[in-house]
């Protein structure tokens, strides 16, 4: 397979021996932009999926059933702009690079309001946040021993990469870093997290029978904080922390976090506004405390998750902080065991479920006498689906937002405040 540089990216092209047996080449006219970040068009009523390619383009693809691959592009969009990541067109890690900053904007809030039309609800976003910050401080490499990256596009190929440019400064070497432990290791996938105190590394899907105490010394020969595998301790040099508000938070291994700095510190800025003067608050689906821990500043706070990890965390941060109010944090499975009606005494319930969304919790919450509900959401679709629910019940959606922390993908995260 060779390459050929298209409009500032790479297309692969196939090898002059293959030619035979590969798909005819058809020029065609992108359509729209779908919501995984394809050009669309049509060929014999057939829709056909191609991706780097945007609306108005007239391209060469080449297709099979409909999957299309970009070939040339012909006549280009006034929308296309040139990436600025020289693997981009390979790497299957972001999809939108070559958008312009306003079709960019468009393409995000267009995710939102597209979801919400699906479910019946018709609902401007009012503020677009871009907060890439510095970069993403977490990243998931699939490495070997000669080998760390991400998947190539609509491939379970490894594309080797020396540095991923939306990555946090401290987190330039994570290439490098995943390819010496996958040498000491084997094929495994690395997960690395930029914390107050240093590289949280978290080695998954590792060999069976590995002896971990024989990575001890890899672990400070690469300096990490802290090095984990598949759940199990390998050693640990120095806590990894993030801050939070007041709060200096011990990070659990594997633990859920914002993309971004800048995302997270969006998001609780919204959701202080939006709980406002309320003198009794839970946040369900807690994780280790970005919201608690902030509006514990101002009022007692009911914290709740099924992570038994976070919850901890949680709790240790609010014992060592100076000047919050109480924080009750609970292991809760609120997928299967939801806060019921009864027990759903406060003014204002603030829910940052996972990416299946908060519909056990979010039926009883229709039931109680729960006045204000601020939600944020990973994912457009459940949020439309658990939005259309509460408005259903009576609740008026307003103040809903977009935050860009994903930057160049197709995800996008969603927040809005529901009152009756």
């Amino acid at each position: 397979m060779s390459n050929r540089r298209a409009s500032g990216y790479l297309v692969p092209q196939p090898d002059p021996i293959q030619e035979l047996s590969s798909p005819m080449s058809t020029t065609v006219t992108i359509e729209t932009l779908g919501q995984r970040g394809e050009g669309v068009t049509s060929i014999d009523g057939q829709r056909v999926y191609v991706p780097f390619t945007l609306p108005g383009e007239e391209v060469v693809i080449e297709h099979e059933g409909e999957r299309g691959q970009l070939q040339n592009v012909t006549t280009a969009s006034a929308d296309r702009i040139e990436p600025f990541c020289p693997y981009f067109g390979e790497c299957g890690g972001c999809q939108i690079q070559h958008l312009s900053p306003d079709a960019y904007k468009a393409f995000k809030i267009g995710l939102v309001e597209t979801a919400l039309q699906h479910a019946g609800l018709e609902h401007k976003v009012e503020v677009f946040h871009i907060a890439h910050g510095e970069g993403r401080r977490r990243a998931t490499l699939h490495a070997r021993k000669d080998a760390a990256g991400y998947m190539r596009i609509r491939s379970h190929e490894l594309l080797n990469i020396e540095k991923c440019p939306i990555l946090v400064p401290a987190l330039v070497h994570a290439p490098k870093i995943a390819r010496i432990l996958a040498a000491s290791i084997g094929e495994c996938d690395v997960s690395f997290t930029a914390t107050s105190t240093g590289l949280d590394v978290h080695v998954r899907k590792a060999p069976k029978g590995l002896k971990l105490e024989t990575l001890v010394p890899l672990a400070a020969q690469l300096r990490l904080a802290r090095l984990s595998i598949d759940g199990d301790m390998v050693s640990v040099r120095q806590q990894p922390t993030i801050t939070m508000g007041r709060s200096e938070v011990d990070l659990p291994i594997g633990s859920f976090l914002q993309a971004t700095a800048q995302a997270e510190d969006v998001l609780a800025s919204y959701v202080i506004a939006a709980v406002g003067k309320s003198k009794s608050v839970a946040d369900l689906f807690c994780g280790i405390g970005p919201f608690a821990l902030r509006l514990a500043e101002k009022a007692p706070v009911y914290a709740a998750d099924s992570d038994k990890a976070a919850t901890l965390a949680l709790a240790k941060a609010t014992r060592f902080t100076k000047g919050l109010k109480a924080v009750t944090s609970k292991v809760r499975d609120l997928f299967r065991d939801p806060l019921t009606q009864f027990e759903l005494n406060f003014e204002t319930v603030v829910l940052d479920p996972p990416r299946a969304g908060a519909e056990a919790q979010i039926k009883e919450l229709v039931k109680s006498k729960v006045k204000n509900v601020v939600m944020v959401a990973c994912d457009p679709k459940t949020f439309a689906r658990d939005a259309k629910t509460l408005v259903q019940a009576g609740f008026i959606l307003s103040e809903l937002i977009a935050v860009d922390q994903f930057a160049w993908s197709t995800h996008i995260e969603v927040a809005g405040t529901f009152r009756r």
